[in-house]
């Protein structure tokens, strides 16, 4: 790193450091820790995408503002699809062959009966990835569309599904 990218990193920092710091503690709740680290990895991304910190200070705090909100979001996500399991929230014990199966037929019934309810392609896809465990680009390849147009049919169908099992009296 030059003498010069070293000065103005030191620029960017002392000019905008303090009100990015603020910025962040307001987007977690006042959490100071939580605010420092991003604060701190908004900074960083600064100095990887060296080009943004020749721009105007108004486009400079404009993206370093949304650099800090996008980190605080894409946390939230990544911690909502994986909740934290604690010691009080001990798991129902697994069944066993003894147990009685008629629970399980019943709701293998009705999820037969859900999958009439979605169209022919979310019916496909789901079929496809989930009963026959194929992988999404052997999927894509038989169906003849691209892995993505895969990715998201299975999302939207199994909201469908859900909805339709929903609808039939069964929760998840």
């Amino acid at each position: 790193m030059s003498k010069d990218e070293v000065a103005l990193m030191q620029q960017v920092h002392d000019e905008h450091a303090d009100v990015l710091w603020r910025f962040c503690l307001s987007l977690v709740g006042n959490d100071r820790a939580r605010a420092e680290d991003v604060a701190q990895e908004t900074l960083l991304r600064a100095w990887r995408h060296g080009t943004i910190l020749t721009s105007s200070p108004a486009a400079v705090r404009s993206w370093l503002f949304t650099v800090a909100r996008h980190i605080v979001i894409d946390d939230w996500r990544s911690r909502r699809a994986r909740p934290e399991t604690t010691v009080e929230e001990v798991p129902e014990p697994r069944r066993t062959a003894e147990d009685d199966e008629s629970d399980q037929l019943l709701l293998s019934w009705m999820v037969a009966e859900a999958l009439t309810h979605l169209s022919e392609d979310h019916r496909v896809v789901l079929l496809e990835c989930y009963y026959r465990g194929r992988p999404v680009a052997d999927v894509a390849r038989r169906l003849g569309i691209p892995p993505g147009t895969v990715k998201s049919r299975t999302h939207y169908a199994l909201r469908a599904l859900k909805l339709a099992l929903e609808e039939m009296g069964v929760s998840a």
